[in-house]
């Protein structure tokens, strides 16, 4: 299913000098993974604090592509440096209620009914225990979309941007709201599907096969 996602790879490749750079000069994966974090838990708080700052919701669209960069070089520095631990795992995974605190105050304070709003903020944080899903069955973690974390993460980026600019968001933002649920149910069921399908890492048993991962 088309995501985000496929971009990772791409990014990757690119940076792989950047990546040995910063490997030579002593930064973990884990330093990385605590810095974005850190930094989404402080955005999401000037959200709570000023949900109507024109320089607040401008902001967050930098913060969310730093936020899918830092995902990636947290990842190719683990690799490269052959330092993955479970400490960093954690983490990563919390990052899912960062995204919550992001998203949570402008759902509540932009124009639209805000049980939309919350209900995709949600769908989302079940769709993304629903990746964990396949650790669960043997079958890897599931990235499929069609409104995987990035996704959802430029969409909500570029609602705030236009808010932040003064765009009237009013009489459309609810069609957006109930979207992104419901591509968010459908993300949900895609990642349960595949990891119910896939053949578990290291089994020869039978079964539909990969169902493919981004």
């Amino acid at each position: 299913m088309p995501s985000l996602y496929m971009l990772k790879y791409r990014f990757r490749g690119a940076i792989g000098p950047f990546i040995r750079a910063l490997i030579g000069a002593g930064v973990t994966a884990n330093m990385v993974t605590v810095a974005s974090l850190a930094l989404t838990i402080a955005w999401g708080v000037l959200l709570c604090l000023w949900p109507r700052e024109s320089w607040v919701l401008i902001g967050l669209l930098p913060i969310v592509l730093l936020r899918m960069a830092c995902n990636v070089i947290d990842g190719a520095i683990a690799s490269e440096a052959g330092r993955h631990s479970r400490f960093g795992a954690i983490v990563n995974e919390m990052d899912v209620m960062a995204d919550a605190l992001l998203y949570t105050p402008l759902v509540l304070t932009l124009p639209g009914t805000p049980w939309l709003g919350l209900a995709a903020v949600l769908v989302a944080l079940v769709a993304e225990y629903a990746g964990m899903v396949g650790l669960l069955t043997g079958a890897g973690r599931r990235y499929e979309g069609p409104m995987a974390k990035p996704d959802r993460a430029v969409v909500f980026a570029a609602i705030a941007v236009l808010a932040g600019f003064g765009v009237p968001l009013a009489g459309w933002l609810d069609w957006v709201w109930a979207a992104l649920a419901l591509l968010g149910v459908a993300t949900v069921l895609n990642r349960l599907i595949a990891a119910y399908q896939e053949v578990p890492r290291g089994s020869a048993g039978t079964g539909s096969g990969p169902a493919g991962r981004f």
